[in-house]
């Protein structure tokens, strides 16, 4: 799992710490979507299935809100992402 504090936090001001306790967070979730998505592809238990499937759900859309708390905070952030949103139009022509 890779969702560790990288830094220490001490050594950075206080909104770059409340950055990377939402990137943390957001790295905990993704590993959590993967991991529960993983598991469900290898069941044969159609519920264990289902339960793992509806939680990995539950786990994106967690990342959903710290990705908004984020994109709050960090203006650069936000900006980067609509650069990325539009090459990918540009690359995809959709």
């Amino acid at each position: 799992m890779l969702s560790k504090m990288p830094i220490k936090m001490e050594k950075v001001s206080k909104k770059e710490t409340n950055m990377e306790i939402l990137r943390v967070a957001m790295t905990a979730e993704l590993d959590a979507i993967s991991l529960y998505e993983q598991l469900a592809a290898e069941t044969d238990d159609e519920s264990t299935k289902k339960v793992l499937l509806d939680v990995a759900v539950e786990e994106k859309t967690h990342m959903g809100e710290f990705q908004t708390l984020l994109l709050r905070i960090d203006a650069e952030q936000a900006k980067e992402i609509e650069k990325g949103k539009e090459e990918v139009r540009k690359l995809t022509g959709q």
